[in-house]
């Protein structure tokens, strides 16, 4: 782990400083860190994606802990540091890219190191290498990463990130308030979703303008096999969420052919006895499952 001042010497001597409009704010509390690191209950047969390492800081206690790390970072010269202090460590790959494609998915180079990652660890003879997200989010990034990374086709088993408030509140809203979204509905969907801790501004370098948190997700096997297509969940979380203020008969008037149409969900609200006169945003994760299931049901058995 690096100190504030190893990180202000490490982008000095390569002739560059925090941008901004990538969100770059190093977490420098190292006691928060520790707990970051902590509180993902890391084991050495596991695959870590880390995205937005910075200068390695995190990236080193990483290494010591798990099988394998995969360490993205959009930013040329930040990556190139990286690169340099974690080229000892045999277990860890570098990648500068972005970790999401153009189309909002997760980066086939992405994809390829993870499960490249992964074999290297089941070939050592230690079964299955469980995939966890352990970062400091870059704050442009953290939600659709996040939702990528439950949707599949890569597929993490738990997260530990430290997310912009706003962010982390987001992830553990209930329906019916302001901070109840998409992000919301897919991560309680598939699993357990635990704000650990609030982090000041003076937590990182340069201080960001908001407060951040350290939040926890464990994908939840039993859950996701609820979610019988994820891609017709997420179509159907879409149609509905796009128009949040909404009542629900008035979303589904506009249900495209492929979603069953509007006469399809006259019946789908009937027979989960929901309420067409509700909002979008009063409905639970669990019934947003339970009408996609539906949907597909009555789509392919009219």
């Amino acid at each position: 782990m690096q100190t504030k001042r190893q990180i202000q010497e490490l982008l000095s001597t390569a002739g560059a400083a925090p941008n901004r409009r990538l969100g770059q704010h190093f977490l420098v509390d190292l006691n928060l860190m520790r707990l970051l690191v902590d509180s993902a209950l890391i084991g050495p047969s596991d695959v870590i994606l880390e995205v937005g390492p910075g200068t390695g800081s995190l990236t080193e206690a990483l290494a010591e802990r798990a099988g394998q790390v995969v360490a993205v970072e959009l930013d040329k010269t930040l990556s190139q540091i990286t690169t340099s202090r974690l080229a000892g460590a045999a277990n860890v790959q570098v990648l500068n890219t972005d970790a999401l494609s153009s189309k909002g998915s997760i980066a086939p180079a992405v994809v390829h190191a993870v499960e490249t990652a992964r074999a290297k660890v089941e070939g050592t003879g230690m079964g299955g290498a469980r995939l966890l997200l352990v970062a400091n989010l870059p704050y442009d990034v953290g939600s659709p990463l996040m939702v990528n990374l439950v949707k599949g086709p890569l597929i993490v088993e738990a997260m530990c990130v430290t997310v912009q408030k706003e962010v982390a509140e987001r992830m553990i809203a209930r329906p019916g308030g302001r901070d109840y979204g998409t992000l919301s509905i897919f991560l309680q969907a598939t699993g357990q979703v635990e704000m650990l801790r609030t982090l000041p501004p003076g937590a990182f370098w340069p201080p960001p303008q908001v407060d951040s948190a350290i939040v926890r997700f464990r994908h939840d096997a039993q859950k996701s096999l609820q979610v019988a297509d994820m891609g017709l969940f997420s179509e159907v979380t879409a149609m509905f969420m796009g128009h949040r203020r909404k009542m629900l008969r008035a979303c589904a008037k506009q249900a495209p052919a492929e979603l069953g149409g509007r006469n399809v969900w006259s019946a789908i609200f009937e027979r989960l006895a929901i309420d067409p006169t509700c909002r979008p945003e009063e409905i639970t994760p669990e019934q947003y499952v339970e009408m996609a299931t539906l949907c597909a049901h009555l789509r392919n058995n009219p």
